[in-house]
Parts: C-alpha cells; structure tokens; sequence
C-alpha cells in the first residue's frame, strides 16, 4: 500500500477519535464549572480544559482570559484552531476522500454526513447554547463511524493502520486527562476527599465513560489511587493505557506480518506495553503519577514517530 494512502488512513482514525476526545473534554470542563465553590477559590475549570487539550499557549495567543464561551468556540467551531471538533471532521472528511477505494462505503457515507449535519444545524445548535447535546452528537457520529469500519472493513493493513490511529490518540487522551486533574485540578492538601475533590473525580470518571466501570470493578468509594490504576493498568478497561497500547502492539505485528519485517516502532509499542501490563499502581505514584503521564505521553508521541517514519513517509 501507499505510504501516503496508509498516512491518510492512520490520520483519520486519529481524527475522528480526537474529536470525539474534545467532546468528553468540553463535557467535563462543563460539568467542572457548575461546581460549587466557596468565594475565594478560583475557578480553574477552562483553563485546564485548554491545558488538557494541548492548546492553551495558541488560545492565549488570541484571547488573554479562558471565558467559557471563547473556550468553547476555540476548541469546538474555530476553524484556525487544526485541533478543534470542526477542523478534525474536516480533516478527517478530506483525507476519506483522498482514500475512498481505501474505506467501505459504510464507512464514506457516516463520515459525509457527519460533516454536513455540522455545518448545517450542529454549529447553530451550540451557539444556541446547548452544549451538552452538542457534545452527546459528536460522540454519536464517532461511534456510528467507528461501527461502520469494524463492521465493513477487510482486516487487512488498511484497517489496521486506521485502529493504530485510534488508539495511539486515545493513549494521548486519557494521559492528559489524568495529569491535569493531578496537575491543575489538585485541590490544597485540605481539600482532598471533599465534597469537590469527589466532584471532580467524578467528572473525570464520565469524560471516559469509566464511572459505572469503577464502581464494578472495585466496589468500593472512589480513591483517586483506585481511579489512576483503572485509567493506567486495568486493561479491560477500553480506555485504559494498558488497553490502548495492547491494541496498538497487537495491529503493528499484524503489519509486520503482512510486510514481512519489524521496525523500531515494534520494539518501543512492545516495550511501552509491557512496562504498562507488568506496572503496579504503588511504582506510579513511588515515581510521581505527573512525572509518570508526563513520560507516557513522551513515549507515546515517540512511538508516533516511528510507526510515521516505518511506514507514512
């Protein structure tokens, strides 16, 4: 296959799961901000919104203060942010059409009319306030989307670049959401397991779909230790690091498989999952759970790297 048709398909997986990402995290910036607070505790909510989106230092560029609304706009309608919901469906439309004998009909046809419900009701939809229907529609179309590849497409490296794509942006997404709660969110010491840590714990939980998870799993109060371990280590939970890289490891040695030969990209998606799969929760926070996202994350877009130079370029 094309190197630049495997780009494209690696890319819009990535896309298409990023804007689903910025939704949970427009969703979770929303529910964060109605909290309760007492006067003099500052509302950090947009802001952290920006900083786990990774576009804080190009809002503030533009605008001087995160208000909600700008915030808002910035990550979800502003098309010279390219990581905003509408530049990723765009994107992501684009790069399908540069590959429709690549995709399945199914897979075309949810896409285009993803993109022209958008730009026909959804941008007015959220400018007429309605956020979290916005939100629940993004999720909607990524998933339908989603299904219609897994349901559709030959397993062969077509498909297997694309569920590269989804889930080396997932791994991204998940870290990032976890370190800024540690790193921005972090109540003062007297506040940890207050009314508004939990809250916000809670909020965290639902930006992955994972509150009704851990409360299966470990039927017990949520610990923010219980809460790192599921979102870090349990990999059956689907957007887990542990999971996102078994998936990554498991589709790149079908690619070596069909091409016939391993490259660095093999080695480090291997070595990141086994230190992930063989990783306890007391080794986390013995190196510092910020400092060890911080390194995921670097790892991860290392290994971004690689799968690009082995076979995108």
């Amino acid at each position: 296959m094309l190197s630049r048709t495997a780009d494209n398909l690696y890319w819009l997986g990535r896309l298409m799961e990023r804007a689903e990402n910025l939704s949970r995290i427009l969703e979770v910036g929303d529910r964060m901000s109605v909290i309760p607070r007492g006067d003099d505790e500052p509302h950090t909510e947009w802001h952290s919104t920006l900083v786990i989106s990774g576009t804080h230092e190009q809002f503030y560029e533009q605008h001087e203060a995160p208000d909600q609304d700008l915030v808002i706009d910035y990550l979800a309608l502003d098309p010279s942010n390219p990581s905003s919901i509408r530049s990723c469906l765009e994107t992501a439309r684009r790069n399908a059409r540069s590959v429709r004998t690549a995709m399945t009909t199914e897979m075309w046809e949810s896409l285009n009319a993803t993109w022209l419900d958008f730009i026909g009701e959804r941008i007015e939809q959220l400018r007429d306030g309605d956020l979290r229907g916005f939100v629940e529609w993004v999720r909607e179309r990524s998933t339908i989307f989603r299904g219609a590849a897994y349901g559709t497409m030959l397993r062969t490296d077509r498909f297997y670049f694309l569920r590269i794509g989804t889930f080396i942006e997932r791994a991204d997404n998940t870290a990032r959401i976890l370190d800024v709660k540690y790193h921005v969110l972090m109540p003062e010491e007297e506040a940890v397991g207050g009314s508004l840590d939990y809250s916000q714990w809670v909020a965290l939980l639902r930006s992955v779909s994972a509150a009704r998870s851990f409360h299966w799993l470990y039927r017990e109060s949520l610990k923010p230790s219980l809460v790192a371990e599921l979102l870090i280590l349990r990999e059956e939970m689907p957007r887990s690091l542990t999971s996102c890289l078994s998936e990554v490891n498991s589709y790149l040695e079908k690619l070596a498989e069909v091409y016939g030969s391993r490259r660095e990209c093999h080695r480090g998606a291997g070595e990141l999952y086994a230190r992930l799969r063989y990783g306890r929760t007391e080794e986390v926070f013995q190196i510092g759970l910020h400092e060890y996202l911080t390194d995921f994350i670097e790892r991860n877009n290392r290994l971004n790297d690689e799968i690009t130079r082995a076979y995108l370029t």
